[in-house]
């Protein structure tokens, strides 16, 4: 239980998570540039550590498909409609990797579908990390207040720099020289401290 409590990510215990960061969503979404930098970060951390990754979209017919940056054409994808990422296809790649049972969130939008996957999954006893510089809305209000919804929840909120490192936990795993790479240069400003919000 406090363990749970803690939400010290661990490596074999984890699966990653990519909603929605589809074409149509470009031009409305607030920093939806960075957002997609920041979670191809993340994305190539998780191939490089063989973490199961599962990309969904919210109807493809109309918002396109998931954007080019992300290079997703190894992974599975699954369309969708309702706005959790809790399809019979997730819930099927869970049962496939019951052994896990902490899930890394990126993607959009935040009080919409990040949202509701984050509390279906807290529902069913996952551990949640919503990786925070990777996460994004149409609005910044409805960004800074899911945040808070989904913290007042039990999910944990961290950044993609803080999760990488924790993936990893000691610079001597092998993989760490790939890892240091990708977090080299800073991740961009994706205005989680603007004081508009």
């Amino acid at each position: 239980m406090a363990a749970n409590r803690i939400g010290k990510v661990v490596l074999d215990k984890s699966l990653l998570f990519l909603c929605d960061m589809q074409e149509k969503f470009r031009p409305t979404v607030k920093y939806f540039a960075q957002i997609v930098e920041v979670s191809n970060r993340v994305l190539r951390t998780a191939r490089h550590l063989d973490i199961p990754v599962i990309v969904t979209e919210q109807y493809p017919k109309g918002l396109g498909v998931t954007v080019a940056e992300l290079g997703i054409e190894s992974e599975k994808i699954i369309p969708k409609t309702q706005f959790s990422m809790m399809t019979p296809e997730i819930k099927e790649f869970l049962e496939r990797h019951k052994d896990r049972n902490q899930v890394i969130l990126c993607g959009i939008e935040t009080q919409a579908c990040i949202q509701q996957t984050a509390l279906d999954l807290l529902e069913n006893n996952y551990q949640v990390h919503i990786v925070v510089d990777a996460s994004s809305s149409r609005s910044l209000v409805d960004r800074k207040y899911a945040f808070d919804r989904m913290k007042d929840a039990g999910a944990f909120l961290t950044t993609s720099e803080s999760m990488i490192l924790g993936l990893c936990r000691n610079a001597k795993h092998p993989k760490f020289r790939d890892i240091q790479k990708i977090i080299w240069d800073s991740a961009p400003d994706s205005g989680l401290l603007n004081p508009a919000q």
